[in-house]
């Protein structure tokens, strides 16, 4: 096997190769590299490590939930822990210290996926979190390889990017002891966010809080997660086609300017959905996520069949339907699951005949936990 490549925590703008990457030390962090080590002036430095190694799972997101923009998202996760990402972090005494390593990408359900990843820790956003992590916390004296399992396809509209970010950075924070607090996490995440799809924490957020999270602003940094009544059954139906949409791509095709009676009427549509998770409001929730007048009329007619997937969900029963991030996944919410099947085949079936495209369905829930700790191995 070719050696891991490394870099240093202090996750550079530029590096050399000599076959092992390292990041370029002293050089100047970023905007929220420096933002993160700010938020945590009581992390002691250096810490000792907790553990030898600890495995993660983070869920799978949907981004924007209709009018919500760059602004809300939610995790959704199956009970098999499939729809989504896990990390092992293990400590390392063969790298420098204050290193990070890539030392596997797997995807057993799909194997040419993992040959598209690249193992450089800048190029890779489980190792730009888990760099960020690192600093965050401090440590000095400690080496860290990552194994990565991709259980998200790249380009879904499901936050692929997000859910490796957020698992490696809660497997580094409890490598070392769960020091990281909420926000300290999102932001490690966020450093790997902004050079895969932007400046946007819609999918990193709730992938490490999990449920409904609204990403109030960034300076200062505010999130606000939104409760809801328990007795809220909501599942989604995740209907994917055989069919990339890059967020470069659909980012691009989005509308300069906007007129001020579609901003109102958006607007309006977002505060809906919010109220209606803070109330319960199942049905209202899903009319508003079907409710965008900007993003969604601009995005789908780059996804082949969109219109009729959307179409089919909502006569099938579905309370809504939109397009999950920046697709080509379309999301169709329902309460309780019941209805899942009927739904999930229908909208599969109408990706066929009006898309000619063919697609697979995961009914999902909301998760409510994010990036958790699933196993752990003691210090030898």
């Amino acid at each position: 096997m070719a050696p891991a490549a490394t870099s240093t925590a202090s996750a550079p703008s530029s590096f050399h190769s000599t076959g092992r990457h390292r990041a370029r030390v002293g050089a100047r962090p970023s905007l929220v590299s420096l933002r993160v080590r700010a938020a945590n002036p009581n992390v002691t430095a250096d810490p000792a490590p907790a553990f030898q190694s600890v495995t993660t799972f983070a869920p799978a997101t949907v981004a924007n939930l209709g009018p919500g923009f760059d602004f809300l998202g939610c995790a959704v996760a199956d009970a098999s822990l499939s729809l989504g990402d896990t990390v092992t972090a293990t400590l390392d005494p063969s790298l420098p210290p204050a290193t990070v390593s890539i030392a596997s990408v797997t995807s057993p359900s799909r194997p040419n996926l993992a040959e598209r990843l690249s193992r450089d820790p800048l190029r890779n956003c489980a190792g730009v979190a888990a760099i960020a992590a690192l600093r965050a916390l401090g440590v000095r004296s400690h080496a860290v390889s990552i194994h990565l399992t991709k259980g998200l396809p790249l380009g879904s509209g499901l936050g692929s990017s997000a859910a490796s970010a957020a698992a490696a950075a809660k497997a580094v924070d409890a490598l070392f002891g769960s020091r990281l607090g909420r926000d300290d996490l999102v932001l490690a995440g966020l450093e790997s966010e902004k050079a895969v799809s932007g400046f946007h924490a819609d999918n990193i957020a709730p992938a490490i809080l999990g449920g409904f999270v609204l990403v109030r602003s960034y300076d200062p940094f505010h999130l606000v997660p939104l409760s809801f009544p328990p007795a809220l059954r909501l599942h989604f139906v995740l209907v994917t086609p055989d069919f990339e949409a890059p967020t470069s791509k659909m980012r691009a095709a989005l509308p300069r300017q906007v007129d001020v009676q579609q901003h109102v009427r958006n607007s309006s549509q977002a505060a809906a959905l919010v109220a209606a998770v803070l109330q319960g409001d199942a049905g209202l929730i899903g009319s508003a996520m079907s409710s965008d007048g900007i993003v969604e009329p601009t995005r789908a007619p780059l996804i082949p069949g969109m219109a009729a997937v959307k179409a089919a969900a909502l006569q099938a029963g579905a309370l809504g339907c939109t397009i999950s991030g920046a697709g080509p996944t379309v999301v169709a919410v329902i309460q309780g699951e019941e209805r899942g099947e009927e739904v999930a085949r229908k909208m599969v079936d109408a990706f066929w005949s009006a898309g000619k495209l063919k697609a697979t369905a995961t009914v999902a829930q909301l998760d409510t936990l994010g990036a958790r700790v699933i196993a752990t191995s003691s210090l030898n």
